[in-house]
């Protein structure tokens, strides 16, 4: 015949081992530490400040909406918010409506 047999060669039981394996993965726990990092880690301190700045609001407090309101806090309760956006006019907002805490003295006319 004019085509021989081709035999697999087997390797030694270490020929991988765990450097290999390792080595492997290496890449997917680098992109992993890099989300972590630059986007989760970030985040997570981004919540936190939000929430530590929602149980801190107080009467007299001057703070923006989500939607763009600016106004001051005239009643806190557990999940609501009512700020007075003019004399005399007042809304009823959720506490995590509330995106920015002003410092005071910013809205003027209230």
């Amino acid at each position: 015949m004019l085509i021989s047999d081709a035999f697999a060669q087997a390797t030694g039981p270490g020929a991988g081992g765990l450097m290999g394996n390792l080595t492997s993965f290496l890449p997917i726990i680098l992109m992993f530490a890099v989300l972590y990092f630059l986007m989760i880690r970030p985040q997570m301190k981004r919540q936190k400040e939000q929430k530590a700045m929602m149980d801190a609001l107080a009467k007299g407090d001057e703070v923006v909406t989500s939607g763009g309101l600016l106004g001051k806090v005239t009643k806190v309760n557990d999940g609501y918010v009512t700020v007075e956006i003019s004399e005399g006019t007042e809304v009823v907002v959720q506490k995590s409506a509330i995106t920015t805490l002003l410092p005071k003295g910013t809205v003027k006319g209230l």
